[in-house]
């Protein structure tokens, strides 16, 4: 079913108006454009967007949405090293007026009500669950649910932790940060043996990441219907 629902939202295509762009951290910049009335998708899905100011190679890209629906902007986080891909740098191109396409939404990586939910974010893959935790402060129902974010960034450099530590302020969330693998295993083997398939995991990142949390949680007695995955690949 969300198959078929993926392959009927990707036809709906929007023209989408650049606002403004800045930078997070090192190598994190955020872009901001306008949000039509009829834009909408559920806290944690990504959309397409294509590149429409230049040709351009694979000018079109999967990018999780990081603002939260309720949000009056469409907003997107990339990482961008200092040799960035072609779409990369035409992002960092962008003017305000300027539009990118937005196909979707598509995916299945936003939050049901079943149980706890422990949401695992490596680096960048930070994106869906910020737009899942303003939501869900949005819709003020973040008190009394059982969610944790374990956030990991070896370097230390977390983006939106100010916004992140006030959500944790108003509501029940609990918020983690993490700069070696080691403690985040930690915690996530006290979570899974606390909750076990009575929770819900999701693990956003890069690959390798994704994969290595997956597994380690697998080795924890969790299922695979008890988790789910958005992998982050670089462009």
């Amino acid at each position: 079913m969300s198959f078929i629902k993926d392959a009927i939202s990707i036809f709906k295509k929007r023209e989408l108006a650049f606002k403004e762009s800045y930078k997070e951290t090192e190598n994190v910049y955020t872009f901001r454009f306008e949000k039509e009335n009829d834009v909408t998708w559920k806290a944690g899905q990504h959309g397409l967007f294509s590149i429409s100011h230049k040709k351009i190679k694979n000018g079109t890209r999967p990018i999780s949405v990081a603002s939260a629906p309720t949000e009056d902007i469409v907003q997107l986080t990339l990482g961008i090293s200092d040799t960035p891909s072609e779409f990369k740098k035409a992002m960092l191109e962008l003017k305000p007026g300027m539009k990118v396409s937005m196909s979707g939404p598509v995916g299945s990586f936003y939050l049901t009500d079943e149980g706890p939910s422990v949401l695992i974010a490596g680096g960048i893959g930070i994106t869906p669950f910020r737009s899942m935790l303003k939501q869900i402060e949005a819709e003020g129902n973040g008190v009394g649910k059982e969610i944790h974010l374990l956030y990991m960034d070896s370097k230390g450099s977390f983006v939106f932790k100010d916004e992140l530590d006030e959500i944790a302020k108003n509501t029940s969330i609990i918020v983690n940060y993490f700069d070696t693998r080691n403690d985040l295993h930690q915690e996530i083997t006290t979570l899974s043996s606390l909750y076990q398939n009575n929770g819900k995991y999701y693990i956003a990142g890069p690959k390798s990441m994704v994969e290595s949390i997956s597994a380690h949680l697998q080795r924890n007695a969790i299922s695979k219907k008890s988790i789910k995955k958005d992998v982050f690949f670089g462009y």
